[in-house]
């Protein structure tokens, strides 16, 4: 409700019964014109089916629907999962007046089980039919597992020839360590933007954003940033407009990508770490990987403790080339540890105030050189290890 959503689009949500009860689990996205597509995929060598299946399409034309089903992953079920995943098309595609190839699939949930075709091809025929009866929320609701909230970010920006919207939709809260955790993201835009540039500018959003946080480590069999562009705004980005309009999808997807870090299965606080001083930006990525992704520092940040041994310890190991006795870190406003010693003597009482709220930034200087990076990171409380440990029970 209230949300600002670029022309032409239209939404639709519905109760499969795929894995979940009481609730929707198939949503549909669909552009009233033909649309510009771009995507980003997981590194994963375990692709999933319908990763497989969209890279496929991508370029081949332009594309009119996004289907995303939750519960079923659909990933490692080889053969079989591809041609399930393109029979749903088929049916969709007859419903709704297109060809196959105008439907991009994403699917997320449990890995190795197969899509249960028979609910699909009743079910299906009603999703189709109830779209433009759904909201944007009810279909972010719709794609969530384990997620706590649905994951929605707009945004807008004036360009010469008029006003361009956008909005995004996320799921992710576990699994998350992106490489392009069951994470899908999805940007909609009533720009014309030629496809390959709609390409270039996701491509750079999606690595200062979706690939800039970590909950867990892990990295999905079925990661995937899938955007439209439909020029049902009737504005043009041209060359001069390039700047603010990559700004803007940017900011969409930073903003969706921190909501996955907020939700984190269970995580009470996002990390904010800014690596600075390395020899180069793979290297500040490396060092900032390893304190985000380190189980130590996590359940720390978790408990509020202040322990920078942990932090110390997991840049000593991240492969990063420095000078130990160069290395600066600041947690909040005040450093906590330099010239190879403690800078503080009462660690907890100076810096409790810092862990006590919801976002802790985190400042590491190396000391080595020019590159910079930064990564938003979760805590690791009872509730993700209950989660995990439960998920399929």
């Amino acid at each position: 409700m209230g949300l600002e959503v670029p022309k032409g689009y239209k939404f639709g949500a519905y109760a499969g019964g795929l894995r979940y009860k009481g609730r929707d689990d198939l949503a549909l996205v669909w552009s009233e014109t033909p649309a510009a597509a771009a995507g980003v995929f997981t590194q994963n060598r375990f692709k999933a089916a319908p990763v497989l299946v969209a890279r496929d399409i991508l370029g081949k034309g332009p594309v009119r629907a996004l289907l995303i089903n939750s519960g079923q992953a659909n990933a490692c079920t080889g053969r079989r999962g591809i041609s399930d995943c393109r029979e749903c098309q088929r049916i969709l595609a007859r419903e709704l007046t297109v060809s196959e190839q105008e439907i991009l699939p994403a699917s997320t949930g449990v890995i190795g089980q197969h899509l249960p075709m028979q609910i699909m091809e009743r079910v299906l025929p009603c999703l189709a039919d109830g779209v433009g009866k759904s909201t944007p929320t009810d279909a972010a609701r719709a794609i969530m597992t384990t997620d706590k909230f649905p994951k929605i970010a707009t945004g807008s920006v004036r360009l010469g020839g008029g006003k361009v919207r956008i909005l995004g939709l996320a799921k992710g809260a576990g699994m998350i360590c992106p490489d392009m955790a069951t994470m899908l993201g999805f940007i909609l835009c009533d720009a014309e933007v030629d496809r390959d540039l709609w390409q270039e500018v996701l491509g750079r959003a999606v690595q200062k954003s979706f690939n800039a946080i970590t909950v867990d480590g892990d990295t999905s069999t079925n990661d995937c940033v899938l955007a439209l562009a439909n020029a049902a705004s009737g504005v043009r980005v041209e060359k001069p407009d390039l700047d603010a309009f990559s700004r803007e999808i940017l900011r969409v997807c930073q903003g969706l990508a921190y909501q996955i870090v907020q939700d984190a299965e269970g995580g009470t606080k996002v990390l904010h770490i800014n690596v600075s001083g390395a020899e180069d930006a793979p290297q500040a990525e490396a060092a900032a990987r390893a304190v985000g992704n380190s189980p130590l520092v996590k359940t720390a940040l978790f408990g509020g403790d202040p322990n920078w041994g942990r932090i110390v310890a997991a840049l000593g190991r991240s492969g990063a080339d420095f000078d130990p006795e160069k290395v600066r870190v600041v947690l909040g406003e005040y450093c906590i540890f330099e010239n190879g010693c403690p800078a503080v003597e009462d660690v907890d009482a100076v810096f409790a105030r810092f862990l006590s709220g919801t976002d802790v930034y985190l400042k590491v200087e190396l000391g080595q050189g020019p590159g910079e990076y930064e990564l938003k990171a979760s805590d690791l409380s009872h509730e993700y290890v209950s989660i995990n440990a439960e998920y399929r029970t």
